[in-house]
């Protein structure tokens, strides 16, 4: 059996929680002024695509809707639908940009599926690289991402601005 170990996700997972202000998804949501700060790459009337501010590796998206639910029962059909229409564009893109070898591709529901956010659906992106797992966070408790959050953002925006 094979063990997914990423001990760098610990600083996001032992912090201290702030809900004072309210839903991270939902304050990204309203806020459409702010989308490279926010890190928003994408948005429509539904949903939007941000990067993960504690990725596994560079480009990992999530795909949110702006609606706050924690259960796909709520979801109208059109949002399913642009949700799965949106992950294959986003894996295009991805795929011109960066050139992993994978994806994995998915939504963590409910607090026991491992869900930090529970309270508000999203899906992830994330693209992967054969060996992209090393020694770095086995030996040495760090993840190597070879590319800032904002470069990354730069390089993958105008892209996202393509999307119709």
């Amino acid at each position: 059996m094979d063990h997914l170990w990423a001990p760098w996700r610990m600083e996001y997972i032992q912090r201290e929680k702030d809900d004072s202000q309210g839903c991270v998804f939902c304050i990204k949501a309203e806020d459409i002024e702010n989308d490279r700060n926010n890190l928003v790459l994408y948005r429509d009337d539904d949903i939007y695509v941000v990067m993960n501010l504690y990725p596994y590796t560079n480009g990992h998206l999530l795909i949110c809707s702006n609606q706050h639910t924690d259960t796909m029962n709520d979801f109208t059909q059109t949002t399913l639908t642009k949700v799965m229409e949106l992950a294959k564009q986003i894996m295009g893109i991805l795929d011109n940009t960066m050139s992993p070898d994978g994806f994995n591709f998915g939504a963590n529901l409910g607090k026991a599926a491992g869900a930090g956010i529970a309270e508000h659906i999203h899906f992830h992106v994330v693209p992967r690289w054969k060996g992209d797992t090393n020694f770095m966070p086995v030996i040495g408790q760090s993840k190597v991402i070879m590319d800032g959050l904002f470069e990354t953002y730069d390089n993958l925006k105008p892209q996202f601005d393509n999307i119709k």
